[in-house]
């Protein structure tokens, strides 16, 4: 089960890395205005999703005590992220503030994942 959760673990920091890299690779394209959600930030913030879930599932089935309220927090964030990308995810810019929110929540999600304990 441990290694179960390493690859899921591992699967999850792969959709972080897609979302946030996505991001980043439109950061000079923000400035200029052109910015749009690329497909890597779709998926990444799909498997991010499913990969949560799952890891979530995996920990109460080993019976480690599991942070509701650090994990709800997290997924509301996920969640208007992936709602923000999917819905303008076909939109040829995407306004600056719009964006960098997208950007924030990301970064924030991380934040929250690595100094929440």
């Amino acid at each position: 089960m441990e290694l179960l959760i390493h690859l899921f673990v591992g699967l999850h920091i792969v959709g972080i890395a897609a979302l946030l890299g996505g991001f980043l690779t439109q950061m000079k394209a923000m400035g200029q205005g052109t910015a749009r959600f690329v497909p890597a930030m779709l998926h990444g913030a799909a498997t991010m999703l499913v990969t949560g879930v799952i890891l979530v599932g995996l920990h109460q089935a080993e019976g480690h005590e599991v942070d509701n309220v650090k994990i709800g927090v997290k997924l509301a964030l996920l969640i208007v992220i992936l709602g923000l990308v999917y819905v303008k995810r076909d939109d040829e810019r995407v306004e600056k503030p719009l964006f960098g929110l997208v950007g924030l929540l990301t970064t924030a999600n991380v934040f929250i994942a690595v100094l929440w304990t």
